[in-house]
């Protein structure tokens, strides 16, 4: 159906910032729940944040504090501002979207049906 790109990802010593972004375009239907996922090398992949159409956002509890999510239902983006970036936080990181709210599955990947190619993020010590 649509197409889901990320751009933003990039090398950054720990405690520096990105910013990641997300254009979700040729849907037909309204996204509901849109998120961050991430992986690392060995890992499987987890969920980072999410947020619902004028829902509050959710966050993994490692993130807390250092990341914020935010979306424009308008133009069907997403960004995710990333601060006090720390090693832990290296991975490759995917934008998700699908048609239903975020609910208790925000960070379930295999409730998300559209994905993006994945961004590289790393942190240097």
């Amino acid at each position: 159906e649509g197409q889901v790109v990320e751009s933003g990802g990039g090398s950054v010593q720990s405690g520096g910032s990105l910013r990641l972004s997300c254009a979700a375009s040729g849907f037909t239907h309204s996204l509901y729940c849109m998120a961050w996922f991430r992986q690392a090398p060995g890992k499987e992949r987890e969920g980072v944040a999410g947020v619902d159409r004028g829902g509050a956002p959710f966050y993994a509890d490692s993130v807390k504090g250092r990341f914020t999510i935010s979306r424009d239902n308008a133009a069907n983006t997403l960004v995710l501002q990333m601060n006090m970036l720390k090693p832990d936080d290296s991975a490759m990181y995917y934008c998700a979207v699908r048609h239903t709210s975020c609910s208790d599955s925000w960070n379930q990947r295999l409730y998300y049906t559209y994905w993006g190619q994945g961004t590289q993020i790393t942190v240097s010590s």
